[in-house]
């Protein structure tokens, strides 16, 4: 059993230190996991810094929230994989980032990645057209939205991402549901299409409970029932994630969810 998306998220503060990272495999073996893959965040890391420029320049908030994540160097966490890879652990262990797909920097993306060599990227929309629609402290921005535009912009944006072939894997593909806002228009075609592209790129598409566990407790677990149905119909590789933001977190839901 896996557990495909469980962020390191810089040691919490600590940095990353030998027991803090066992503390994830000792939360992994008690959930009866078999494998984790473990990652950052493209923005924590200053190497990124180009490619989230139409984000910053959005808006205020946006600018700000970059420059408070964006820690340091990508070079600690590499070091880090090197000192503990060639270890071996009763839980196999998988290290890459979660990368943000934003159309306008794609070339700046893929030279920066280049550079690299992690065992998976998985890509995902946090940004459509530069907007964090994602984010608890700007979610008044969807007030006046039209939601089946949104819809369908966050769509556009995530068959590109998988049209480019950067990317291993597929973050959380519902994500924009997260407060709870519904197309009235139906997706099938926008999820054909991404499924069609999973599979031409060779990519696996996440079953997250992530927005559960982080979000709202009563939001859908999982992916929607029609994606869903329609990545397996497809022959879309499937992992089961939970999104784990702190170490109690690993391996949550993904019993229900596989």
């Amino acid at each position: 059993m896996r557990d495909a998306h469980v962020h390191f998220l810089h040691g919490l503060g600590g940095g990353y230190t030998q027991n803090f990272f066992e503390g994830f495999v000792t939360a992994a073996e008690r959930m009866g996991l078999d494998e984790i893959y473990l990652l950052e965040h493209t923005h924590q890391f200053t190497e990124f810094e180009s490619v989230y420029a139409p984000i910053k320049a959005y808006n205020e908030y946006q600018r700000d929230w970059i420059n408070r994540k964006m820690e340091g160097t990508i070079e600690r966490y590499i070091n880090f994989i090197n000192e503990v890879k060639d270890k071996t652990y009763p839980v196999a262990i998988c290290f890459g980032l979660e990368v943000c797909y934003i159309p306008e920097t794609v070339d700046r993306l893929a030279e920066t990645l280049g550079k690299y060599d992690f065992d998976f990227l998985t890509g995902s929309v946090h940004w459509i057209d530069g907007w964090g629609f994602d984010h608890p402290d700007q979610k008044e921005l969807w007030n006046g939205r039209d939601v089946n535009e949104a819809y369908n912009r966050y769509y556009e944006i995530m068959c590109d991402l998988c049209a480019s072939g950067l990317f291993t894997g597929l973050a959380h593909p519902d994500s924009i549901k997260c407060f709870g806002h519904a197309p009235t228009c139906d997706m099938f075609e926008s999820y054909s299409k991404l499924a069609d592209l999973l599979c031409k790129n060779g990519m696996y598409a996440e079953n997250s409970g992530g927005l559960r566990l982080n979000y709202d407790p009563t939001l859908e677990l999982g992916l929607n029932s029609q994606m869903l149905d329609t990545l397996k119909r497809k022959g879309v590789a499937i992992y089961s994630a939970s999104d784990a933001q702190k170490q109690s977190d690993v391996g949550a839901n993904i019993k229900s969810l596989t």
